[in-house]
């Protein structure tokens, strides 16, 4: 077997080439290198995750990278995860950057090196598993660092420092920005959801839409919701305006208002920035309303209420499902 010594963004490897390399054990998810004094030397992420675009129908909840940022589920496929062992051990690298190899599985043993990670946040939610149960899973969203692209295995720790410490001194996050928070449900959701599980199975439906459809899904719900003249822009941006809508003359107090909105099938929590640049993409006269699959940050339920500047209406994933069921769209139709 070839040595490697360093490893290039893009290039495939074999799960014997990483784990010599690297010193790690042969199998899991999460692959720690410790030494000697039982100090964590490198971690290995070890993905399946869906490129953001394509539908995943089998799992939902299967690990995402959208855009730079990769959505990974802990380790424990039964029950309630616990933020213990190999998943706690991530959390180290908010104090301590420590190098982690991102690769993504692309079958039979190989792997397709990501780039260097960065943990932002992790955050706990609630799922349905294959068998319909509930339960209480952590996620890890890691900034994916494709540059260098040219890692070299005995400098990975000093990389990794270097592109941690500027990567939160021009982002930086605070306790506001780690916390992912939900919504409290509207009044007129109250009593709607028959339990928990509903509301989960039908927010675990709506991630099953790809990116494009889920705008058109929108678009249908608000039109079932009052709205009229409703269409979805031509192109979406991250920073741009998704859907553009009118409020029903039938409202006494808000007819003829225009309403623009953002939607994201994100894995990934909302955060403060993109709260700012969806404000900041708004037509002068309309109000805005930001919509996701996922959940949003403290800072960002902070930034939408921001008493200085024209409020955001937030929408999130278990907020969407309620909804849903009232409206009673059937969202597989969109598949």
């Amino acid at each position: 077997m070839i040595s490697i010594n360093e490893f290039r963004v893009g290039e495939l490897y074999t799960n014997d080439e990483i784990r010599f390399a690297l010193g790690l054990e042969n199998l899991g998810g999460i692959r720690p290198s410790i030494d000697s004094q039982k100090n964590l030397r490198l971690v290995a992420i070890m993905t399946v995750a869906e490129e953001a675009g394509r539908d995943r129908s089998e799992n939902p909840y299967s690990d995402r990278i959208e855009g730079d940022v990769l959505t990974y589920t802990a380790q424990g496929r039964e029950g309630d995860q616990q933020l213990t062992g190999r998943n706690k051990r991530l959390l180290e690298q908010y104090t301590n950057p420590v190098p982690f190899f991102g690769f993504l599985n692309v079958g039979k043993q190989t792997y397709r090196f990501l780039g260097l990670l960065e943990l932002l946040r992790h955050s706990q939610e609630t799922q349905v598993d294959r068998r319909g149960a509930q339960r209480k899973v952590w996620l890890f969203e890691f900034r994916i660092h494709s540059q260098p692209e040219v890692v070299p295995i005995i400098e990975a720790t000093t990389i990794s420092a270097a592109l941690i410490g500027e990567s939160r001194r021009q982002n930086p996050l605070d306790e506001l920005e780690r916390e992912v928070t939900d919504l409290a449900p509207l009044p007129q959701q109250i009593g709607l959801v028959a339990s928990p599980i509903q509301a989960e199975s039908v927010r675990g439906q709506l991630m099953q839409i790809t990116p494009h459809k889920f705008e058109h899904f929108v678009k249908a719900l608000m039109e079932v919701n009052g709205f009229i003249k409703v269409s979805v822009t031509a192109g979406s941006g991250d920073g741009g305006i998704d859907i553009n809508a009118y409020v029903d003359e039938t409202n006494d107090f808000f007819a003829g208002s225009h309403v623009q909105a953002q939607v994201k099938r994100w894995r990934h929590a909302v955060g403060s920035v993109e709260i700012n640049k969806f404000r900041g993409a708004l037509s002068t006269t309309a109000k805005g309303v930001f919509i996701t699959t996922s959940h949003y940050t403290r800072a960002a339920l902070v930034e939408a209420q921001h008493q200085y500047k024209p409020c955001i209406t937030l929408v999130d994933g278990l907020r969407l499902s309620g909804i849903v069921l009232r409206s009673k769209l059937d969202v597989t139709s969109f598949f």
